[in-house]
């Protein structure tokens, strides 16, 4: 019998009867994945794949999640957390020095003594401009940590902040306002107006806070200067386009991250924003008329 009437009697096709499967040669991509995971243990496929592509490496993300999963580096699943849907993070920023973030991060060291750690954010480059740590960080200790910053890296036209009391002293307010500086403090119980530093401190909290036993306030603050050197200039953030904090400060461009990303939170929050926009979007009439 024929190939031809064989393939129209079984009813496939010629080409899928000649196919014969290719090897797949990961060329050492499980042991470098090994390497990227031992650097950093949060990291996950997404962030594996811009690793890869930033040492000039031409790969596909989907080649990289499927020998992420074959090496037992999936991360577990994270819990799902109802999220708001309601009104958007207010005076979004739009460049560099228009929106500082900042607030409190709690810890222990090992004793038992407590930590306080202020986190200072540039909202628009992420990058975090400042990780103090102390017992006691009261206002006056605050106005001296954004005062350097103001001498390094300018004056910002807002600050963001909660309502604590540190935070929302009149010295510290009166202070800022003689700077040239506007305060925008969240409403109570609405974390998601400030939504970068909160996922700043989470971040904080994951990589460094959660993995490090701290013998001393100094041992803190060096491995926590340690991990913010790190997260400037060397963590890729899916939001900034798998770009450092930094990078994306100086307008770098790295060609080969630029196609075939991987989806991100990013993308789908765009996405929900332009479906958002078209249902509440008022019925043209005219158009009404003419399809009736």
């Amino acid at each position: 019998m024929s190939e031809r009437r064989g393939c129209n009697l079984i009813g496939i096709p010629r080409s899928s009867y000649r196919y014969r499967p290719i090897e797949r040669v990961d060329d050492g991509l499980g042991t470098k994945l090994h390497e990227i995971a031992k650097e950093d243990p949060t990291a996950g496929y997404r962030t594996a794949w811009a690793h890869l592509r930033r040492e000039g490496r031409v790969i596909n993300h989907k080649r990289v999640q499927r020998v992420w999963r074959e090496q037992g580096l999936t991360q577990p699943r994270k819990r799902k957390r109802k999220r708001y849907l309601g009104e958007v993070v207010p005076i979004e920023a739009t460049h560099r020095n228009h929106v500082w973030t900042y607030d409190f991060v709690h810890d222990r060291t090992e004793n038992g003594h407590p930590l306080r750690i202020l986190t200072v954010e540039d909202e628009y480059t992420r990058e975090g401009l400042a990780v103090v740590v102390g017992r006691n960080l009261p206002s006056s200790r605050v106005k001296e940590v954004i005062e350097s910053l103001i001498l390094d890296r300018g004056v910002p036209e807002y600050v963001r902040s909660d309502n604590g009391p540190e935070l929302v002293a009149v010295e510290l307010t009166e202070w800022l306002m003689k700077q040239s500086v506007k305060t925008h403090h969240i409403d109570p119980g609405s974390p998601w107006q400030n939504a970068y530093g909160e996922s700043f401190n989470a971040i904080l909290r994951r990589e460094c806070l959660n993995r490090e036993l701290f013998h001393s306030m100094l041992e803190a603050q060096i491995k926590t200067d340690r991990w913010r050197s790190r997260y400037n200039t060397k963590r890729p953030h899916s939001g900034l386009g798998f770009l450092t904090p930094t990078e994306f400060r100086d307008g770098v461009r790295i060609p080969l991250l630029e196609r075939g990303q991987p989806s991100s939170h990013r993308r789908r929050r765009e996405c929900w924003k332009n479906q958002k926009q078209q249902t509440h979007k008022k019925p043209d009439l005219y158009l009404q008329m003419v399809q009736a």
